[in-house]
């Protein structure tokens, strides 16, 4: 595997990404900070903290979309400084790279951006680990395609989230046969959780989303091997300002947590007796 700012995850070990969905204020992503740092350190489960400083994709022009790049960043690094915690955010162009690549220990490339030749090569030259969503359109041997353009730049550091597939009209479906195929490409795959419940414009002027399904598919996922989990949480979700009904309360995410870590730990096991 590889490091993300302080913190080297090594092959086996399961990682969270985490964090509210877009960056609403400082006390809102300080108080998740904070406790995602405590289940990090309770736990011993290494965390990279997430939040969009530019939800550039939401359903209506009226939607609040993030405090932009600059101050988006500024909070960002606050948060690495005070909380001592690797962070990520979504890019969306080229020179969004060039800017954040000084402030975050991960780049994310956005689901809707997963084929921008451009993106994927731009963030790889950056030598930082990448995260590229997978998008909703895309077969799970798809994918191999931005694993060659990411990796054509020297860097090895890539890793993809699975978050569904485009299923009818406003809603997604996870097909699980998708981790082992994407893991068989020599990168580490993580499980967004939190979007694959989501249902896109299903609330007509934004996404609405089902989020008491999300234990049960980030428990199947943990059990076909998935590398890393990706969630979104908040302090109140009713009163988020971006993807509320698909987030998680932040004062439930340590009891999800523990029962994901207690069947990586009895899978890793069943396959340690399969191995001898």
């Amino acid at each position: 595997m590889f490091k993300f700012g302080d913190i080297e995850i090594k092959r086996g070990q399961l990682f969270l990404i985490a964090g509210p969905c877009v960056i609403e204020t400082e006390d809102v992503v300080f108080k998740t900070a904070e406790t995602l740092k405590e289940i990090s350190e309770s736990l011993n489960l290494p965390i990279i903290f997430k939040s969009s400083y530019d939800k550039a994709n939401r359903s209506s022009i009226k939607s609040y979309r993030g405090p932009g790049i600059h101050k988006g960043l500024e909070i960002l690094q606050k948060v690495r400084e005070k909380f001592n915690i690797p962070i990520l955010s979504d890019v969306h162009s080229v020179e969004e790279i060039k800017i954040a690549q000084d402030i975050l220990d991960v780049i994310q490339i956005p689901a809707f951006l997963c084929r921008q030749t451009d993106m994927i090569v731009e963030a790889g030259k950056t030598g930082k680990p990448v995260n590229v969503k997978k998008g909703q359109f895309l077969a799970p041997w798809d994918v191999q395609n931005i694993v060659e353009k990411f990796k054509s730049t020297g860097n090895e550091k890539l890793m993809i989230t699975e978050r569904g597939t485009s299923f009818g009209y406003n809603n997604l479906v996870v097909d699980f046969r998708s981790f082992p195929i994407i893991r068989s490409m020599g990168v580490p795959v993580v499980f967004d959780a939190t979007h694959s419940v989501q249902l896109p414009g299903g609330a007509g002027t934004c996404s609405s989303g089902q989020r008491e399904f999300v234990p049960y598919l980030s428990r199947a996922a943990v059990a076909c091997g998935v590398d890393g989990l990706f969630f979104e949480v908040h302090p109140e979700p009713e009163k988020a300002l971006c993807d509320g009904p698909n987030m998680i309360p932040l004062r439930n995410f340590k009891n999800l947590i523990k029962s994901l870590i207690e069947i990586h730990t009895f899978i890793k096991e069943c396959n340690s007796s399969l191995t001898h």
